[in-house]
């Protein structure tokens, strides 16, 4: 094996290692802080996540504050670990998102990855298409790419020695009406980091032959 393939094989295998070794975690030291800087390097590798069109329709609302991690406590059903973890992250997905594809469209052009006219002619598209989208085919749009930076966030934080539990069990119109998330955002999930207090309970799989099928699904 040559030294480069040696070096891929632990590189492999590191990686491996923090997606086998993640748990939930539901019990947190609450003196431990996430610096800011820190959670702005987590939330910025968790946006490398693949978006329809690239949209990137994630937006978060991070609580750090002892004070506003009580005023979620119930919202979030009195889950223990909201007061205690360093902060609770809510995902929301942006139903006007594409409003910002001029944006995103104009960075890729300044950084050479799409010429201006190509760039314009997406732009254009994507505007249109989502703008006479009904509601509901968007917001499944949106879940699905929440979901994906979700999970990216929670392995990123994982590498970088947090523990994180994700939260669907809350009310999302207290949440809404609590925290003045305008009627743009959809809440998707919470999300606590921090440094846990106890690990996560081990869990199991499926086979990959009850979940996988190559070609054809089986028979009912």
């Amino acid at each position: 094996m040559s030294v480069v393939q040696s070096s891929q094989k632990v590189e492999q295998q590191q990686f491996f290692n923090v997606i086998q070794d993640r748990r939930s975690v539901r019990y947190y030291h609450s003196e431990a802080k996430i610096p800011r800087e820190e959670m702005n390097e987590i939330l910025q590798q968790a946006t490398l996540s693949p978006s329809g069109a690239n949209l990137q329709p994630w937006r978060f609302l991070v609580i750090d504050s002892q004070e506003l991690k009580q005023k979620l406590f119930p919202i979030a059903n009195q889950q223990q670990q909201v007061i205690e973890a360093s902060a609770v992250i809510a995902v929301l997905g942006d139903l006007e998102g594409y409003t910002l594809a001029e944006k995103i469209y104009g960075m890729t052009v300044d950084a050479g990855y799409m010429p201006e006219e190509t760039a314009k002619s997406f732009v254009e598209r994507y505007q249109g298409m989502f703008a006479s989208m009904p509601t509901e085919t968007v917001l499944r749009k949106v879940l699905i790419d929440c979901g994906l930076v979700s999970m990216q966030l929670m392995l990123v934080a994982h590498a970088k020695g947090y523990d994180t539990v994700p939260m669907g069990g809350f009310d999302q119109g207290k949440l809404t009406e609590a925290f003045n998330i305008p009627e743009r955002y959809a809440p998707v999930m919470l999300i606590a980091i921090g440094k846990g207090a106890k690990p996560g309970h081990p869990t199991v799989r499926l086979p990959i032959e009850d979940v996988a099928f190559f070609n054809e699904m089986p028979k009912a």
